[in-house]
């Protein structure tokens, strides 16, 4: 199965999906803008409308799309429009792109069960979107942290 979310930069988003048993494989990139083969370049401009991306591919008699979503919720911060950390602009939103009704209806519950939940009061920002086309991001970013030593 396929499950594609924003949550800001894509680099260390792809690092934290990659450690959960059961996904297969992952990839970075693009969507949700109005450019074709958009490059990083184009993207950082914030101007194409696209959103920094991960792609996970994941077995789901391993993992659960409920459990891929709760990994999203806990690497970044819902409640933040538009930024996460030091990174601004809308590329780095928090968003869900669903490839199917059934997830929509799961990240629709499962975003209204931690609205709920949320002490602060702060308003959970992540858009729940149909999947537009994926563009995958330059090699040099598929699996950054890796390649860098980050790990």
């Amino acid at each position: 199965m396929k499950a594609t979310f924003g949550a800001g930069c894509f680099w260390c988003v792809e690092h934290e999906f990659r450690k959960i048993k059961g996904v297969t494989s992952t990839a970075v990139g693009y969507m949700g803008g109005n450019l074709s083969n958009p490059t990083y370049e184009d993207v950082c401009s914030d101007q194409t409308g696209h959103a920094e991306v991960v792609q996970v591919e994941f077995d789901p008699s391993v993992v659960s799309y409920a459990q891929i979503l709760n990994a999203f919720w806990h690497c970044h911060d819902p409640t933040s429009l538009n930024r996460q950390g030091p990174d601004v602009g809308t590329q780095y939103r928090s968003a869900i792109f669903c490839h199917d009704q059934d997830q929509e209806k799961t990240a629709k519950q499962s975003k209204e069960q931690l609205q709920n939940l949320e002490k602060s009061g702060k308003k959970i920002v992540t858009e729940i979107l149909p999947a537009p086309e994926f563009y995958k991001a330059e090699e040099y970013h598929q699996q950054y942290y890796a390649k860098c030593g980050i790990l």
